[in-house]
């Protein structure tokens, strides 16, 4: 699961609502080993004085739920990558693709993963082999193969000065340029709330209006439901193509990748 974005100015992390909550709560029954893969707590807009304790009452409900006998994996992504950017600065990004973060590696790093015990946690970046065919990541990575550098762009293509195969993390978080998403959430915190609201609905509409072809008549919130159809369609010229070309850099070979960030439905049950 991901992009709980817990603590978000404007409210929209559900998960703070109870019956949201209750209906998450619901599905871990039963489950062993639950993946949290990124975007946790919403930590880029810089006020993790007001998101974390947002974040504390949710993630112990969950941690209480999956229990002592289960085990929950921590992949940051780039909202949350606060949890573990100071330690890289002070031990270097790991080579690895599923490196094992310390628990304690930053003081707000140990503050969550405490928060999910009983369970039995551990912290992983910037993915996590979940079999020897199964790697899963938060998919930030991917930005740096679009244009602009940011979940909703088009695809750079193959002549842009992106990490190519044999690259490291680290080469992936080096940033090649501006980073819209950054200044979305810079927006977000200090623009007033109908604005940072605004702000938000636009970078939305955005990445339906990226893809070719879309008249702008077509996105807006009367035709949301088209517009869901639309950025399924970006997830499938854009997103997954850019996230290939990640995996492809860093050496994954897997036969499944498993990615959040783009804020799309994974794959469901036929009706």
């Amino acid at each position: 699961m991901s992009d709980f974005h817990l603590g978000a100015r404007l409210g929209r992390d559900v998960l703070r609502h109870d019956e949201a909550l209750e209906a998450l709560l619901a599905a871990l029954d039963g489950v062993s080993r639950l993946v949290l893969l990124g975007d946790v707590v919403e930590l880029l807009e810089g006020r993790p004085d007001r998101s974390m304790p947002i974040a504390g009452p949710v993630l112990k409900a969950i941690g209480e739920r999956v229990g002592r006998e289960g085990e929950i994996i921590v992949v940051p992504g780039n909202h949350d990558r606060a949890l573990v950017r100071p330690w890289f600065r002070e031990h270097g990004v790991p080579s690895r693709v599923d490196a094992e973060i310390p628990l304690d590696a930053t003081r707000a790093l140990e503050i969550l993963t405490g928060w999910l015990g009983p369970a039995r946690v551990s912290v992983r970046y910037p993915g996590v082999w979940l079999s020897d065919r199964v790697w899963a990541t938060h998919g930030h990575y991917l930005d740096r193969h679009l244009v602009p550098e940011v979940a909703y762009g088009i695809g750079r293509g193959e002549l842009a000065r992106v990490p190519r195969e044999g690259a490291l993390p680290v080469d992936y978080e080096r940033h090649g340029g501006p980073s819209l998403t950054r200044v979305e959430a810079l927006m977000t915190r200090w623009l007033p709330r109908p604005l940072a609201a605004l702000s938000d609905d636009v970078a939305e509409v955005l990445r339906a209006v990226t893809m070719p072809r879309i008249p702008r008549r077509a996105v807006t919130h009367r035709f949301s439901w088209l517009n869901a159809l639309l950025l399924g369609e970006q997830m499938r010229r854009a997103s997954i193509p850019a996230l290939a070309r990640v995996a492809r850099a860093l050496g994954v070979d897997a036969e499944w990748v498993v990615f959040g960030h783009v804020h799309r439905l994974g794959r469901r049950a036929e009706a």
